[in-house]
C-alpha cells in the first residue's frame, strides 16, 4: 500500500508573512490594472514581464489552500478536509453573487443616469436588457461575468475541484504536478475551455491556469524545499535574470511600436499579444522564474517583512477577499470618475491613491473586528502570597 504513503512535505506552523504581503501586492496591482487609461498602472509588473497579478493571485490561491487543509486532511480525515474546502467554496461563491449584483446594478444605474450606452457595452452586461432574467441566471451558473469579473469564478471552480488534488498531492507531489501540466498542455492543444454566456469561453481557462494553482500546492507541499539546489545554483541565477530581461524587452516590445518594428516578425509574434487566457508557457515560466528568484532572495524569516511599510500590504493580503471585491468594484468606480472627468494625470493619480486608501481601510477594519469577536483573556491569576495578603 505504499501509494496510500505520505510523501509531502507540510509547510512549517505559522503565518508565512510572504504570502500575506504578495496577496496584498496581487490586490492593490489588480486594483490598479482593471482602470484603463491610468499612468499609475505602469508601476505594476504586467508591463515589465509576461506574467502580472493575476498569475501571483492563482498561485498564492494554491500554496495557501494546501497550507491550510493539507494538515487538516492528515489529522482529522479526507472527509473534514473536503468539507472544509467545500465551506470556502461556498463562501467565495457567495461573496462573488454579492459582487456580481452590486456591480451590474451599479453599471446598469450610471448608464441610464447618465443616458451612456457605451457604458452597457464596454462592461459586457447588455444581455441584461435584452434577456434579464436568463443572463441573471447563467451569472449564477458562471457563465456570465461583467468585465473584471473572471478571476473569481475561476478561484470558485479550482477550489471546487482540489480535494481530489490535494489527496493525490499529499501521496504523489511530483507525479501531480506532472499531471497538471499534462491537462494544461493538452488543454492549449485541444482548445479545451468553457463556455461562457451568452457567446464564447472563459477569459480565464481553468484547464489552463488550474497548472499554477496546483503549482502553488507543489510548492507548498515540498517540492520549493527538494529543489533548493536548483534554485541556489549560480546557473539558475543568471538563466532567471537573463529570462526576465528577455521577457521585459518582449512585453516593451508589444507596448512601443516603435521598439516592435525593430524587431524581426517571427519573435514578435511569438510573444504579442501574450496569451493569457491559454497561460502560454513563455508566461508560466516567467512566472516560475519570479517564484524561484523570490524564494531564493526572500526567506520566510527575511526581518524586512516585519517593516511597517509593509503593514497595510500584508493587512490587505490577510483580508483577501474583501479586499478583492472592493478593489473590483472601485476599479469600476474610477473608471467612470475619469471617464466622465478630464481624466488628467493628477485625476488619475488621486483616483489609483483613493481606491487603495479605501481597500486599505477596510483590510484594516475587517481585521479589527474579527479580534473583537475572539474573547478577551482573563486577567493573570494573581500569586498565591498577594492573595492571601489582599
Amino acid at each position: 500500500m505504499a501509494f496510500l504513503n505520505i510523501n509531502a512535505t507540510l509547510p512549517e506552523k505559522g503565518r508565512d508573512l510572504r504570502l500575506d504581503l504578495f496577496r496584498g501586492v496581487a490586490n492593490w496591482a489588480i486594483f490598479l490594472d482593471h482602470i484603463p487609461d491610468n499612468v499609475v498602472n505602469w508601476i505594476t509588473t504586467r508591463n515589465y514581464g509576461f506574467s502580472d497579478a493575476a498569475d501571483l493571485f492563482v498561485f498564492i490561491s494554491g500554496y495557501t489552500a494546501s497550507f491550510v487543509y493539507a494538515r487538516m486532511m492528515l489529522e482529522r480525515g479526507f472527509v473534514v478536509g473536503a468539507t472544509r474546502l467545500t465551506k470556502r467554496v461556498w463562501q467565495l461563491y457567495v461573496a462573488h453573487i454579492i459582487l456580481f449584483v452590486i456591480y451590474i446594478a451599479s453599471i446598469s444605474y450610471l448608464a441610464l443616469r447618465f443616458g451612456d450606452s457605451e457604458m452597457i457595452n464596454e462592461f459586457n452586461v447588455a444581455g441584461l436588457v435584452d434577456n434579464a432574467t436568463e443572463t441573471l441566471r447563467q451569472g449564477l451558473f458562471l457563465r456570465f461575468k461583467p468585465l473584471n469579473l473572471d478571476v473569481l469564478p475561476l478561484y470558485i471552480v479550482l477550489m471546487g475541484l482540489f480535494p481530489p488534488v490535494l489527496w493525490f498531492m499529499l501521496r504523489k507531489p511530483d507525479l501531480t504536478m506532472a499531471l497538471s501540466i499534462v491537462l494544461w498542455l493538452a488543454a492549449r492543444h485541444f482548445g479545451w475551455n468553457l463556455n461562457a454566456y451568452p457567446a464564447g469561453q472563459w477569459y480565464f481557462n481553468p484547464y489552463c491556469w488550474q497548472v499554477l494553482f496546483v503549482f502553488g500546492a507543489w510548492c507548498a507541499m515540498g517540492g520549493a524545499r527538494r529543489s533548493m539546489a536548483l534554485i541556489n545554483s549560480p546557473i539558475t541565477l543568471w538563466a532567471c535574470l537573463g529570462y526576465l530581461l528577455f521577457a521585459l524587452v518582449m512585453t516593451m516590445a508589444g507596448r512601443f511600436p516603435a521598439l516592435g518594428g525593430m524587431l524581426p516578425e517571427w519573435l514578435f509574434a511569438a510573444f504579442n499579444p501574450n496569451d493569457k487566457t491559454n497561460l502560454a508557457p513563455y508566461r508560466f515560466l516567467h512566472f516560475v522564474v519570479i517564484v524561484i528568484l523570490v524564494i531564493r532572495f526572500v526567506p520566510k524569516e527575511w526581518p524586512g517583512l516585519e517593516w511597517r511599510v509593509f503593514d497595510p500590504l500584508i493587512v490587505c493580503g490577510q483580508q483577501s477577499l474583501a479586499v478583492f471585491c472592493v478593489g473590483v468594484f472601485l476599479s469600476f468606480v474610477g473608471h467612470f470618475e475619469l471617464s466622465m472627468s478630464s481624466g488628467s494625470l493628477l485625476a488619475q493619480i488621486f483616483v489609483s491613491i483613493a481606491g487603495i486608501a479605501i481597500m486599505t481601510t477596510v483590510a484594516y477594519y475587517i481585521s479589527w473586528s474579527k479580534k473583537q469577536d475572539k474573547p478577551l483573556k482573563p486577567p493573570p491569576a494573581k500569586p498565591a502570597a498577594e492573595a492571601k495578603a489582599a
